[in-house]
């Protein structure tokens, strides 16, 4: 394979992860037996589209397993996705201020008919916060996806910012990165999440937009459940 081939496809990769991002709960673990699940999709003016499959179960009260599922259909690429399933742990007591959890994990990105396998590692950091009388939460994820077929990597750092506005509606403001050698893509992604007092899901609905490239920022839905 050429170095154009190579930087093509891990590019698309790239971005197949950039567009695609998880509602993942950071450093908290999953009490034992309790799951969280969400499911979300954007789509650009241009039609680029993305979607994903996210949970999150509690192993055991030390051990939260999780699988995270993404596709995308992107207009000068292949269409493409991938999958990895992982686990957390934590690295901090669980009376602890500050949050700390580390997560391992393996799986698989394609790109057309090409599979490419990799490791998953991870390091997150969290506390809840408060604003005035309100309650929030912050959370910073650090992980580095190594692609296990040419020895290549793709580093991802996302920072979250959360505040409840009411007992049924909450902001969120998410900054997504990632870095290869050759690209560097970053995400900024605000959203609102409404609650309902007689039902256990909660929608999500919020824009995305690439940092230098707001042409292509997308609209995105998602819906969450914990049970």
């Amino acid at each position: 394979m050429s170095l154009c081939d190579t930087l093509r496809r891990l590019l698309a990769i790239l971005i197949i992860f950039a567009c695609t991002q998880t509602a993942s709960a950071g450093p908290w673990l999953r009490a034992k037996g309790t799951s969280f699940t969400s499911a979300s999709f954007a789509s650009t003016y241009h039609m680029d589209t993305a979607s994903q499959s996210y949970l999150e179960h509690g192993l055991t009260d030390k051990t939260t397993i999780v699988a995270n599922i993404g596709m995308a259909r992107l207009r000068h690429s292949p269409s493409g996705g991938y999958a990895t399933f992982s686990m957390r742990r934590a690295l901090s007591a669980p009376d602890a201020t500050s949050k700390w959890a580390y997560e391992v994990g393996v799986g698989a990105g394609w790109l057309g008919d090409e599979v490419l396998p990799h490791l998953h590692t991870g390091l997150s950091w969290g506390r809840g916060v408060t604003w005035g009388k309100k309650s929030g939460w912050a959370t910073i994820e650090a992980a580095v996806i190594w692609d296990l077929t040419d020895a290549l990597h793709l580093g991802k750092v996302d920072a979250t910012f959360g505040i409840n506005f009411t007992d049924v509606t909450a902001g969120m403001l998410q900054i997504y990165t990632a870095h290869t050698s050759e690209q560097h893509i970053a995400t900024f992604a605000p959203s609102v999440i409404f609650s309902s007092k007689v039902s256990k899901f909660k929608i999500q609905i919020g824009t995305e937009s690439q940092i230098g490239n707001l042409g292509n920022s997308a609209i995105k839905l998602g819906l969450w459940r914990e049970f």
